[in-house]
């Protein structure tokens, strides 16, 4: 559910600055040669999922916003990926190793793991919190 308070343009610029702060911090774990999946990087991914959760950027944007073919801002594990694998050109990267019957470079390499780690824990965070109400009655 979108939060009422937020119109679809601050949505989309609450969007763009998480996708932001999500690459730097990405980034700056692969510089440091630390995994994501330890603090501080975890908490901090977490806190970028924690208000994007808040802010209703967690539903699915498969359909398009009244037909005019733009997509809802939306920040699901699927579409935060596909927004940092867009800005590091991974696609054009797995295309071209394909095509070329090559492997990909290091860099790619080394992208693509990082890019897994966000996917995991993103979407295991987003079943955490959409099955809370679920369990949370019993407890």
């Amino acid at each position: 559910m979108r939060d009422a308070t937020q119109g679809d343009g601050e949505l989309e610029q609450l969007e763009k600055e998480l996708v932001e702060k999500v690459e730097a911090l990405v980034l700056e774990a692969e510089a440091r040669t630390r995994p994501l999946e330890l603090d501080p990087f975890r908490s901090r991914l977490f806190e970028c999922f924690a208000t994007a959760w808040r802010a209703g950027l967690m539903e699915e944007s498969s359909q398009t916003d009244e037909g005019d073919g733009e997509r809802p801002p939306s920040l699901t594990a699927d579409e935060l990926t596909k927004h940092l694998a867009a800005r590091w050109g991974l696609a054009d990267a797995l295309k071209n190793a394909l095509a070329q019957h090559a492997p990909l470079n290091n860099s790619d390499v080394s992208r693509l793991r990082l890019l897994w780690s966000v996917l995991r824990m993103w979407m295991e965070w987003e079943y955490a919190w959409r099955r809370w109400p679920d369990y949370n009655e019993q407890w």
